[in-house]
C-alpha cells in the first residue's frame, strides 16, 4: 500500500524528465539552436498580414514615377528594319565604311544577319572580317575563310549548285547557329 502513500512528482519535474528536453535545456548550444529554429518557424504558423505589406493610398501617391520606373533605359534601343540587300548594298555594312557606320552585316543562304555584337570576330581586323558585308554561304559551307570563297560584287549571287550534300548541310548548320545568335535583318537579292 506504499503505492498510494507516495505523492506524484511535480508537473514541472515530469515535463523536463523527458531525455530530449533534458538535452535541449542542459546544453546552451542546443538551447540557442532551438530558439533560432522557433524564430524561423514561427512565421509559418503566424503569417504576416497582407494588409501591412500593401501601401496605403497616401503612401502610394508619394512614390514618384522616376522611383517606380527607374529600370527604364535612357533611350529606346535602336531597332532594325527588314530590308532587301543586293551584294553591293550589303558591302557597305562591313563595319568600316562611313555609310554603314559600325553596323556589320553578313549573309548566309540569302539571309542577312546583323553580327555587330560580334564585331571583334566579324569586324575589320577580326578573324572572319572578310565575311563582313558579304555573302558568306560558300565559305561557311566549305569551312574556309579564304577570300576566294567570296563572290565578286559585280557577279550574280553564288547559286551554290556545285556544293556537296555535306557542304550544304554544313552551311545550313551555320545558318541555324547564326539564326540563334544574331538577328536576321533582311534577305540577299539579285541587283
Amino acid at each position: 500500500m506504499d503505492f498510494f502513500k507516495s505523492s506524484p512528482p511535480p508537473a514541472s519535474a515530469s515535463i523536463f524528465a523527458h531525455p530530449l528536453l533534458q538535452a535541449i535545456t542542459h546544453n546552451p548550444l542546443n538551447l540557442a539552436l532551438s530558439g533560432i529554429l522557433l524564430y524561423l518557424l514561427l512565421p509559418l504558423f503566424i503569417p504576416t498580414s497582407i494588409s501591412s505589406l500593401t501601401p496605403t493610398v497616401t503612401e502610394a501617391s508619394r512614390i514618384t514615377s522616376s522611383e517606380a520606373y527607374n529600370y527604364l533605359p535612357a533611350q529606346h534601343p535602336q531597332s532594325a528594319q527588314w530590308k532587301k540587300y543586293t551584294p553591293r548594298s550589303l558591302a557597305i555594312f562591313d563595319g568600316s565604311s562611313k555609310e554603314g557606320g559600325a553596323t556589320i552585316l553578313l549573309s548566309i543562304n540569302r539571309k542577312v544577319f546583323d553580327v555587330s555584337t560580334g564585331g571583334r570576330f566579324y569586324g575589320p581586323g577580326g578573324p572572319y572580317g572578310n565575311f563582313a558585308g558579304r555573302d558568306a554561304s560558300r565559305g561557311m559551307a566549305k569551312q574556309s575563310f579564304d577570300l576566294e570563297m567570296l563572290t565578286p560584287l559585280d557577279k550574280p549571287i553564288d547559286s551554290l549548285a556545285d556544293l556537296s550534300h555535306g557542304e550544304k548541310t554544313s552551311m545550313r548548320e551555320w545558318e541555324g547557329h547564326f539564326s540563334a545568335k544574331y538577328p536576321i535583318v533582311g534577305e540577299l537579292v539579285e541587283e
